[in-house]
């Protein structure tokens, strides 16, 4: 049995003066924080025994005491609040400029900031969208509908999001479409069939967000993968990397950290896989045995003190997880008293269970002496659906609640709608955003208008986007398009149009906003079509809050440095820089030359007849912004027809961050409600609050109610 208390931490004199942080750990903390960075590092840390206090102090250790600059540091949080914690913690350690020099963040935003940076060598455009799990859906719901004959009569049933689930889980192991076919060509089981049409979507469904230059979440990670496979340079500065969490990586996350570490040998990883809760999301708490067996000499440190929980909610805990055999064995302890025992209790029914629920909620806070709130209660469910009669029995007693997970904050519609606009002004070829907007607020354009502008751009192999921006200009339709959606279109080709020329002189991501609204009337739409308007417009309003934040924090990030530049990355000179330019500018004229419709060629005519900013690849090729030799980093536009191709001259000499609105845009579609709950939070305090246990992880209330939970059809084990 561990000893109540953890035996002192030992350092020298010296290293309190310089590292006074390091006096405030115990003596199995300081290990993990002092460890030498050259040996490969496995931090086994229970809940509540100061991961965080760990994982910063060892990078301020690496910084402070081995010389490392902070930009040569990468760490890898599970969560957005995770890395926002440990930055918060870190200026505080080695002072604002230092921390945010840092490559800190989760695996999907660290891969999104490289590939902005050097996508180009993997053949993938700086501008592409992130596309959310909404657009993901609405974008399988049409290949779906597309191959409806052929699911029918195989007797298949498919659903958007299984098919979607089946392929992250693909995504995540690193297999591709054509290796999910082979894989159901081999499978001998009655699925087969299902799995082959899975693999057809998979691909069809890669193919559609490529025409859409964009990537999904997983795609992250494994165009991440693949840029540091195919160019390892690109991570040449890194040289020691920390992730958090690591117990709930998966198999393409792993590959990502060896390709961090495997620069010089650097890593250090904190997990727990009595924490591990993520297995259904392809989670491989295997990763643990497999980096003892890729790293040899893996040096493993214990933390086992608790000091967030009382001893009876430990000896509770442990008396679970000590059942399974396979695990690593680890015994924490506390220096916290036993206090009140766990309770278990027993109900013939899940409404019976819910009315003890809200009656225990009652009766606590009233003997609590004012010391309980209802904002100190939590009830934790395995999934939300489980929520219906607990929010029942609550009502019934007149207890405040509030479901956590449900409608988040970039998740609402008005949002989206704002977005949409600002997508569409970033990148012309993001279909998701065109299909949401054109009709918002409505001008008279149904869906099979936009279903005929859809598939006449396919035919001309460009995005719809641009052919509406060339129906307004031109004197020609293309087949299937009627003459009332050209007078249609005018606004909103308009408004992007406006919103594209504002965001490429830099405009702010307030003023693009506030811009989309007037122009769009957005306002009174939103006034007229939406009951609840009031709640919904402060929304708007803490959208445009929100982009302040985040256009200070690009500032911020700005002054205090971003990815290094890379040896042979840069041109040695001005004149090489121009080369450069004019070289990707005719190589891709020549290209899209070759690939250009003859309907296009005519609207593209007409077009520069009617207008003439708009150009016309037969009459005035091209029209490029000066480049900024001393810099590299302008956009080179070249209007060449049917499309706005982006010659990159930012390259890795972009000293700079991405345009305002694209760091804003990326930053958005990477966040989670953490950087806009605040109101919410202080409006919901004192509610009770009814979560899932995966949603739940890293948090804490002063009383916990978890019921008994089985959901009908879904096999579970008891608690």
């Amino acid at each position: 049995m561990p000893p109540e208390s953890p035996p002192a931490s030992s350092i020298s004199e010296d290293d309190s003066k310089s590292y006074p942080y390091l006096a405030s750990l115990n003596a199995a903390q300081l290990k993990a924080v002092t460890a030498s960075p050259s040996t490969p590092l496995q931090i086994l840390a229970g809940p509540g025994s100061g991961k965080t206090r760990v994982l910063t102090s060892r990078v301020a250790y690496l910084v402070q005491k081995y010389g490392y600059k902070p930009y040569e540091i990468t760490a890898v949080t599970f969560t957005n609040k995770a890395a926002n914690e440990m930055r918060k913690r870190l200026r505080v350690l080695l002072g604002e400029k230092q921390a945010d020099n840092l490559v800190l963040g989760t695996f999907h935003a660290t891969c999104a900031k490289y590939l902005r940076r050097y996508g180009r060598h993997i053949s993938l455009p700086n501008n592409f969208a992130i596309v959310d799990a909404e657009d993901s859906k609405k974008i399988m719901s049409g290949l779906l509908k597309a191959k409806s004959d052929i699911v029918q009569a195989m007797g298949v049933s498919l659903k958007e999001r299984a098919v979607l689930s089946d392929i992250s889980k693909a995504k995540a192991k690193g297999e591709t479409p054509d290796a999910m076919a082979i894989r159901a060509a081999r499978d001998p089981s009655s699925s087969t069939s299902t799995l082959t049409i899975i693999a057809e979507l998979y691909g069809e469904y890669e193919e559609a967000l490529r025409e859409a230059n964009s990537l999904d979440f997983d795609d992250l990670l494994v165009f991440g993968l693949k840029l540091f496979q195919t160019v390892p340079e690109v991570l040449s500065s890194c040289k020691h990397i920390l992730v958090d969490e690591f117990q709930d990586t998966n198999i393409t996350q792993y590959e990502l950290m060896k390709c961090f570490a495997n620069v010089n040998n650097g890593v250090s990883v904190v997990g727990d896989p009595d924490q591990s809760i993520y297995g259904w999301r392809s989670a491989e708490v295997e990763n643990l045995n497999k980096m003892t067996q890729d790293y040899p000499g893996v040096r493993a440190i214990y933390l086992e003190q608790n000091y967030r929980s009382t001893g009876s909610i430990l000896a509770a805990a442990h008396s679970v997880v000590s059942q399974d055999r396979d695990r690593i064995p680890k015994n924490l302890y506390t220096s916290h008293p036993k206090s009140t025992p766990v309770t278990l209790k027993t109900f013939s029914t899940p409404v019976i269970e819910a009315s003890f629920i809200a009656t225990e909620i009652k009766r606590l806070i009233a003997y609590s002496g004012g010391t309980l709130h209802y904002g100190d209660f939590a009830i934790l469910l395995r999934y939300n659906a489980l929520s219906r009669v607990l929010e029942s029995a609550l009502q019934k007693d007149s207890i405040p609640n509030r479901i956590v997970g449900g409608h988040k904050f970039f998740e609402r519609m008005e949002i989206k709608d704002l977005l949409a606009y600002l997508q569409l002004a970033e990148n012309p070829g993001f279909t998701p955003a065109f299909v949401r907007v054109i009709n918002v607020p409505k001008r008279a354009i149904g869906d099979k208008s936009v279903a005929d502008l859809i598939a006449a751009a396919k035919d001309l192999k460009v995005s719809p986007m641009e052919l509406c921006e060339m129906v307004t200009d031109g004197d020609q339709l293309p087949a299937g398009i009627r003459p009332a959606i050209k007078r249609n279109l005018g606004n909103f080709v308009g408004v992007v149009r406006k919103l594209r020329r504002a965001a490429d002189k830099g405009a702010s991501v307030a003023d693009l906003l506030r811009m989309a609204i007037e122009k769009t009337g957005y306002e009174e739409y939103l006034r007229v079509s939406q009951p609840d308007f009031d709640s919904r417009w402060e929304n708007v309003q803490e959208l445009i809050s929100y982009s302040v934040v985040v256009a200070e924090e690009q500032a911020r990030e700005a002054a205090n440095g971003d990815l290094p530049l890379l040896d042979g990355f840069i041109p040695a000179s001005s004149a090489a820089a121009e080369a450069a330019v004019e070289l990707a500018i005719k190589q891709e004229t020549e290209e899209a030359e070759k690939k250009i419709h003859p309907m296009f060629r005519r609207l593209s005519s007409s077009s520069s007849r009617s207008r003439s900013s708009s150009i016309s690849i037969e009459e005035k090729p091209r029209k490029r912004r000066k480049v900024n030799t001393d810099r590299i980093d302008e956009e080179v536009i070249i209007e060449d027809g049917p499309k706005v191709q982006v010659a990159d001259a930012r390259d890795e000499a972009d000293k700079t961050k991405l345009k305002p609105l694209s760091y804003f845009l990326q930053t958005s579609m990477l966040s989670t409600d953490t950087e806009n709950s605040n109101a919410e939070d202080q409006a919901n305090q004192q509610k009770v609050t009814l979560i899932t246990v995966h949603a739940a992880k890293g948090l804490e209330w002063p009383v916990v109610f978890i019921p008994a939970g089985k959901l009908a059809g879904k096999a579970s084990e008891p608690i």
